[in-house]
């Protein structure tokens, strides 16, 4: 994959200033915590139904069930692979369905250490440490480019990304990138999207040069993560420091609707979608649970209570289930989609705080970092029992379980169609 450097978007804060903000996040979070609070910080011409519905930045609309999965390839973004189901939009994540490109790749869990700036690679076979590489400053999520052959190391406070090759496991050269707090690719591979959350931007680029192609203000603080829309016409970002979600146009790289979640300091963090692409779960720290949304109407979302610090949200292998982490407890809600309550409750034995990660290829093991731990746990998806404690870098955050099954990959920690 070619690489180059890039033009850095707009100016921000020198980097000690920024990296006393990342701190006192940090610092601020450990302390709610510890008090049992819970804290971050991580072409129709004709328009669509959803844009008609939506309502302007600003406002929320009517609420309602979404549409789900569409029917037509012809409702998908142009240049979108078609989705496998009209009932699943993870139809593609079956357990051990490897696409070609990544199907000799040896398994890994690579963990970022934001404190340490280092990778720490974990064999799944032993459950232990193979070895530990160098990165930029404050890597916070390891991120499957849209093609599936390289790795993104984000190196937030770095300002660049570390290519790593996932044959060799062995990072590349870095590639200059401003505040890539987090990373996503649009659904035709075209664009790769970066979470600038110090710049408060949205910066849409090449998803091979990594060129700039278009910088948007996120008029929020904090933009973190998203999901896309079955069709791939829009994707719901969360913004973790002013609790605002955002709709974002992903043809027209625009901003196109705009809500406060109805939480009062609400920190808003992963964004998950239904298999049936009815409901959106974005997991609040601070509200303890899980937002459901209608991304159609962009409605106002109602409340699910799962656990202190509710953080990352990951499906089972057979989409019927949605494990969050609740990081102030230590401890994994298990949501079952088909009714959509929640069925079980996995506690860490003697605490932790489960954090970011994934599911193995086989959906057996659930993945997570414990971000103040300086561990990784690894547990069963059978009955939650805790697997395995491995010990890495300080700081451990959003940790990418690889290769995992799917066609292509829109970011993160491994969101795959």
């Amino acid at each position: 994959m070619p690489i180059s450097a890039s033009t850095p978007p707009a100016p921000v804060p020198a980097p000690a200033v920024r990296a006393r903000q990342r701190l006192l996040s940090i610092t601020v979070a450990a302390a709610l915590v510890g008090g049992g609070l819970l804290l971050s910080a991580c072409g129709a011409a004709k328009p669509r139904s959803w844009q008609a519905a939506v309502a302007p930045v600003g406002q929320a609309s009517a609420t309602g069930a979404g549409t789900g999965v569409p029917l037509s390839v012809d409702e998908h973004l142009p240049g979108m692979p078609p989705l496998l189901s009209p009932t699943d939009v993870y139809a593609a994540d079956r357990p051990g369905a490897l696409s070609p490109v990544v199907r000799d790749f040896p398994s890994r869990i690579y963990v970022p250490n934001t404190l340490s700036n280092t990778v720490t690679v974990i064999d799944p076979a032993t459950y232990k440490v193979s070895y530990t590489f160098d990165v930029g400053h404050e890597p916070q999520h390891v991120v499957p480019s849209w093609d599936l052959k390289t790795l993104w190391v984000n190196n937030d406070l770095g300002n660049s990304l570390t290519p790593v090759d996932p044959v060799t496991g062995k990072p590349g050269t870095p590639v200059d990138v401003h505040d890539p707090y987090n990373l996503y690719f649009t659904p035709d591979g075209k664009y790769a999207v970066v979470m600038a959350s110090n710049d408060h931007a949205l910066v849409f680029r090449d998803a091979h040069t990594m060129k700039v192609v278009k910088s948007v203000p996120s008029q929020c603080a904090g933009v973190n993560h998203a999901d896309f829309s079955p069709d791939g016409r829009y994707f719901i970002v969360s913004c973790e420091f002013s609790g605002d979600l955002l709709k974002v146009d992903t043809e027209k790289m625009q901003i196109v609707a705009k809500q406060k979640i109805p939480f009062p300091g609400s920190m808003p963090q992963d964004v998950k979608i239904s298999p049936d692409g009815k409901v959106w779960y974005i997991a609040d720290m601070m509200a303890n649970g899980v937002w459901e949304l209608n991304g159609d109407t962009f409605a106002t979302p109602t409340l699910l209570r799962t656990g202190a610090g509710a953080h990352g949200l990951y499906v089972s292998r057979d989409s019927r289930y949605l494990y969050i982490s609740n990081r102030g407890e230590g401890s994994v809600s298990v949501l079952e989609f088909g009714t959509g309550r929640l069925v079980h409750k996995w506690q860490i034995p003697g605490g932790g705080s489960p954090d970011m990660g994934g599911v193995s290829a086989d959906g057996k093991v659930l993945w997570l970092s414990g971000r103040y731990n300086s561990e990784v746990y690894a547990m069963s998806t059978e009955d939650g029992h805790l697997i395995a404690r491995i010990p890495v870098g300080e700081g451990p955050h959003g940790l990418c379980v690889y290769p995992q099954p799917g066609r292509y990959s829109l970011g993160h920690t491994g969101v795959f169609r």
